[in-house]
């Protein structure tokens, strides 16, 4: 069957059909895929049928996938499939959460952000798959970085092509009502990323930036966080932004290096919202399994 792509703006995200997941796909199906995200950033397919194994093998045709962090005192939702990101609102016993630490925490995917920017081995594609969905709400709305950078004003586009940024998880909890102060957050990794990447298949060059980013190389962390918040908000005109609505089975692509994203708002404590997460590696596989995201946590919050 061939793919058909149709676009949902002119410039970023389009609508996939034709992909046959009930098995492998093919290498031309893959290459169609591949080709597909490198034009629209974004790809959204309907109706997939995956479960938690298929997710995960569909995944593995784009790179090497990452796994969820094993956290004291926070198991993972599906330890069977440790390469699922949990991004629902739901407790590892499949209720709603309540828990006010990690209602915080995971307030904080509902601000613009690039998946995994604070890690030093950046994302490439993220595969959000959707099992259950609200009534109202919970979209996942995306930003078109390829294209704001292109519209930048010369003034911002310099600074952007020279600049580099400090990125933190913890910062972004921060902004979203988390309690930690600034002085824990600076105690805790960061990761060094440049303000923008150029895409090699493309040629076009992305914003890389999103409410992990604490501190601008160079400047005062006031004038700093001042230029982040800038760019945000340029990068997030009604222009260069669109959101995706699911029904179960529905499942969107990203480019993490080309693209922002964020949550929608919903009824949190009253409205389940299952969702689950894999994120490709950019680069080539490790010589040797790791677990990054794991050793990132123990790092943050070493065991006392």
């Amino acid at each position: 069957m061939t793919l058909t792509v149709v676009p949902i703006t002119p410039r970023f995200g389009a609508e996939v059909s034709g992909v046959d997941f009930s098995g492998p796909i093919s290498a031309e199906d893959r290459q169609g895929i591949v080709d597909a995200m490198n034009q629209w950033g974004v790809c959204v397919f309907r109706g997939t049928g995956l479960d938690n194994a298929s997710h995960i093998e569909f995944s593995r045709n784009f790179g090497h996938l990452e796994k969820a962090p094993a956290v004291k005192n926070r198991p993972r939702r599906h330890p069977d499939h440790a390469e699922i990101f949990d991004a629902s609102n739901l407790t590892p016993a499949g209720e709603i959460l309540v828990d006010e630490g990690m209602v915080l925490h995971k307030k904080g995917d509902r601000l613009w952000h690039t998946d995994s920017s604070f890690m030093t081995m950046r994302s490439a594609y993220s595969l959000l798959l959707a099992y259950e969905v609200p009534g109202e709400g919970g979209l996942t709305y995306f930003a078109d970085m390829r294209s704001a950078y292109e519209d930048l004003p010369e003034r911002l586009k310099t600074l952007v092509d020279s600049g580099q940024a400090e990125h933190s998880l913890w910062y972004s909890r921060l902004l979203a009502g988390f309690p930690i102060s600034i002085e824990e957050i600076d105690s805790r990794p960061k990761a060094l990323q440049p303000l923008s990447l150029r895409q090699e298949a493309t040629g076009r060059t992305a914003i890389y930036i999103g409410s992990h980013a604490l501190d601008v190389v160079g400047m005062p962390r006031e004038e700093g966080q001042a230029l982040i918040r800038e760019l945000i908000e340029f990068a997030t005109q009604p222009q260069y932004t669109f959101g995706v609505r699911y029904e179960p089975g529905d499942m969107v692509m990203w480019d993490n290096l080309t693209t922002m994203h964020r949550g929608g708002d919903f009824d949190i404590f009253n409205e389940r919202r299952d969702m689950r997460r894999t994120t490709v590696r950019e680069g080539d596989a490790p010589l040797e399994a790791d677990d990054p995201f794991t050793a990132y946590f123990a790092a943050s919050v070493p065991e006392t």
